[in-house]
């Protein structure tokens, strides 16, 4: 089982591994997010549209004609969402232990914001107002004729 670590260093799981077994709904959802954005997928669906709009005659365009397909693309979209967010929330995992690696491994980076995916909104704010601060600094510079190349060192708050 994959396991992602939180700012505690302690192991964040999918699912736990009495509650499915083997199955996994995080295999199932990135197999069925990955055919679900094939142009083969949005084929079919365009297809089952155009056959359920062509069986409009046979069955008068009756109120159930018309249930039958808003009941079912609802079902579906109310699935996919759950299929997506899996998805994207492991894709967003992955992209963010990737940029921490990045921080981590260059030299003269602030370890400190690693994990700001954990901090509230006030400590992000005022992350975000040190950051801003330095890159109207750089600006500033460009539109003086100077660099604005260099790691310029900042205080970041002790939390």
């Amino acid at each position: 089982m994959s396991t992602i670590l939180d700012s505690n260093g302690s192991a964040i799981r999918d699912l736990g591994t009495t509650s499915m077994g083997s199955w996994r709904f995080a295999n199932v959802a990135r197999q069925l997010s990955t055919l679900a954005g094939r142009p083969g997928a949005f084929a079919v669906a365009a297809g089952a549209v155009v056959l359920w709009a062509a069986s409009g005659p046979f069955f008068g365009y009756s109120d159930t004609w018309q249930l039958v397909v808003n009941t079912s693309t609802t079902i579906v979209t109310f699935l996919m969402v759950f299929v997506i967010q899996n998805t994207q929330n492991r894709d967003t995992a992955a992209i963010q232990i990737k940029l921490d690696e990045l921080i981590r491994a260059t030299q003269g980076a602030h370890n400190a914001i690693l994990d700001l995916e954990q901090l509230d909104e006030k400590q992000l704010c005022e992350y975000l107002k040190k950051y801003e601060s330095l890159a109207a600094a750089a600006r500033a510079k460009l539109a003086a004729g100077r660099l604005d190349t260099g790691s310029p060192e900042i205080k970041h708050p002790a939390y």
